[in-house]
């Protein structure tokens, strides 16, 4: 199929909200641009760097086992985090990953941003179920 990649922008779920509530100045919310996410159908969520990790300030709630290529392995989670990839936002806890590894989109938040992956094209298309329109299904 070959690698997607997708510019997404990584924001401090919490530290949004405190800024909302005028707890923190906005400039004062940890956020990063990520220029190069591999999307990866193969894997369920979004998996972060270590280091991104704590750039970003996130608190860990966790630990999460995972199948890998490897066998199972314990991975830590933290949360919570807002992703955005064009105009659609997803949010969620993110899996740590170790720092040579690159930011991994996986199918869950792929499936909320309502994105599929165009194999031929090597990109992200809205999905054509739902005309290419961000829609969520509540049924």
């Amino acid at each position: 199929m070959g690698k997607v990649f997708v510019k997404a922008r990584i924001v401090n779920l919490n530290e949004l909200y405190n800024a909302e509530q005028g707890l923190l100045k906005p400039e004062e919310v940890h956020a990063i641009e990520v220029t190069e996410a591999v999307v990866d159908t193969a894997a369920s969520t979004l998996s972060l760097p270590k280091r991104m990790i704590a750039q970003l300030g996130l608190r860990f709630v966790g630990n999460r086992n995972a199948r890998t290529s490897a066998g199972r392995v314990v991975f830590p989670v933290y949360g919570t985090v807002r992703m955005t990839i064009e105009d659609r936002l997803w949010s969620g806890d993110v899996i740590e990953v170790p720092d040579d590894c690159p930011v991994l989109i996986g199918q869950v938040p792929l499936e909320a941003l309502d994105y599929v992956v165009d194999p031929v094209n090597h990109r992200l298309i809205g999905n054509p179920d739902h005309g290419g329109e961000y829609l969520i299904e509540l049924y």
